[in-house]
């Protein structure tokens, strides 16, 4: 009978430290590369954009105002929302940048296109 019974090798600390670390470790490189690069390069590129800003432009903010940029200082713009109606806005809530010759495309709507048919 005592032959049938073997002795189990205990795990090692290192097994358990092992088993632990390796799905860490992967799930943070996924995890960077999946979600927090993109969204630093998207700051990036969106700070580029706002620094860039000058006189003329056509801006959309983050609240949907849309306006002509008429003076741009450090930090605000100074936008035109309509004839002789212009607000200041803080660089940082500029969402969008359309330069002078970008036009916005208008979508057709469903009307229109079944009356070209």
């Amino acid at each position: 009978m005592i032959d049938a019974v073997y002795a189990q090798a205990a795990p090692s600390a290192f097994d358990a430290l092992n088993s632990l670390i390796v799905p860490t470790v992967l799930i943070i490189g996924i995890m960077y590369f999946l979600m927090i690069r993109p969204q630093q390069r998207r700051l990036k590129e969106h700070q580029a954009m706002i620094a860039a800003i000058k006189r003329g432009d056509t801006v959309v903010t983050s609240g949907g105002i849309l306006g002509k940029v008429t003076k741009a200082d450090d930090n605000e713009l100074q936008v035109e929302i309509a004839d002789g109606v212009r607000i200041k806005l803080v660089r940082g809530t500029v969402s969008e940048v359309r330069t002078k010759g970008e036009a916005q495309a208008a979508p057709k709507s469903k009307a229109a296109t079944e009356g070209d048919k």
